[in-house]
């Protein structure tokens, strides 16, 4: 299992800290120094479900500066793929990959009826 996370997020804190106490085993990657590549996303996005726009740190610094909002929806799924990998501080965090599921966001709930 691979978890994406980035370190100061308190959200990935928490995140990180229910994966241990409920002792679940998981490779961490710093989303910020080790960024999702293209292919990477297009494969979890694909395994997710999820609309892409999900992948989105929609609440982060970068996203808001540069005005995403307006500019995805003329976007190609292709050039949103590559814009996510541009930066892992436009991703969505955390990130929990497992073989046949990716969960986006940590909410508690979600993720102890799908990993526990």
């Amino acid at each position: 299992m691979l978890f994406l996370e980035y370190p100061p997020c308190t959200t990935c804190k928490k995140a990180r800290k229910w994966l241990e106490e409920h002792g679940v085993f998981f490779e961490a990657r710093n989303i910020k120094t080790e960024n999702p590549t293209a292919e990477e996303l297009k494969e979890w996005h694909q395994k997710s479900g999820l609309p892409l726009k999900k992948f989105f740190n929609t609440s982060g610094q970068l996203y808001k500066e540069m005005g995403l909002k307006d500019k995805l929806p003329d976007m190609s799924e292709e050039e949103q793929y590559q814009l996510l990998a541009s930066d892992g501080m436009l991703v969505k965090r955390p990130l929990l990959i497992e073989e046949n599921q990716v969960l986006v966001g940590f909410k508690e709930a979600e993720w102890a009826e799908k990993v526990l």
